[in-house]
């Protein structure tokens, strides 16, 4: 692979309670363990950073796709829900769940233009055969 962008990001503080931020200074927040696992809650966590960058790199694969057949992606939307688990070897593993809304778009067309962008979004080519991920169509 010939990098296009490379970006850094640096995380201080105890993991879960700590701070993150890029070093080009685009994001800074804190990061907090949320209440669902036992922690105080109050920042965002590495599942939702991650739920938002792949929401983000989806929607663009889509529009790039849609684009490519000259179909109007006007209001469109992906909504990711990721969810971390614990897996069978006592480890921890993400599943993610992209639900894509293209209103004016047949179903059938929509469908296969969701099918495409999975095909071409990095984060989907990242994570394709590590964790699961499911596609719908709103």
């Amino acid at each position: 692979m010939t990098p296009l962008y490379t970006t850094s990001a640096v995380a201080t503080g105890d993991g879960r309670n700590g701070h993150v931020q890029t070093l080009d200074g685009q994001l800074v927040t804190p990061v907090r363990t949320p209440k669902e696992l036992g922690g105080q809650g109050g920042g965002t966590n590495p599942e939702q950073l991650f739920a938002a960058g792949y929401a983000a790199c989806f929607h663009s694969a889509l529009k790039i796709v849609a684009a490519g057949e000259k179909v109007d992606t006007s209001d469109s939307e992906v909504v990711a829900d990721v969810s971390l688990g614990r897996l069978p070897n006592g480890g921890f593993g993400l599943s993610a769940r992209l639900e894509v809304n293209l209103p004016g778009v047949d179903r059938a067309t929509a469908e296969r233009l969701t099918e495409q962008a999975h095909q071409v979004c990095p984060y989907s080519n990242a994570t394709r055969g590590n964790m699961d991920v499911i596609l719908s169509v709103a």
